[in-house]
């Protein structure tokens, strides 16, 4: 398998991928943080293209930032004016840049969690 960063998303609360739900990707080396990109998710909660390329893959600490307040909101969620969930960050490391990393979020308005896939 090439190597590479992706990630795919799936809606708890409703039992389904999570279409349409931003996502940021922060290289978070030395004292600041670098954004890399923004995506969103298609229509099976996967991005179409993989975060990172094997070309792109480097050794290094990275944060998803996966925008899930929005995503329930324009849900139609009922939600409160103060989220409980709004942006979720999800900080990891690349050790091997040869190696294929897969982030998936599964998620409600409540709770996450998460895990290293293959």
């Amino acid at each position: 398998m090439p190597a590479k960063l992706s990630t795919h998303v799936l809606d708890t609360a409703h039992g389904r991928p999570a279409k349409g739900m931003q996502i940021e990707l922060w290289s978070v080396n030395g004292p600041g943080r670098k954004l890399i990109k923004t995506v969103r998710t298609n229509s099976d909660g996967r991005t179409d293209e993989p975060l990172l390329s094997a070309a792109e893959m480097k050794r290094g600490e990275y944060e998803l930032v996966f925008c899930v307040g929005d995503y329930f909101a324009g849900m139609g969620a009922s939600l409160p004016d103060v989220r409980f969930l709004d942006r979720v960050p999800v900080r990891f490391g690349i050790s091997d840049a040869d190696g294929s990393y897969h982030v998936p979020l599964l998620v409600s308005p409540w709770a996450y969690s998460t895990y290293r896939g293959s």
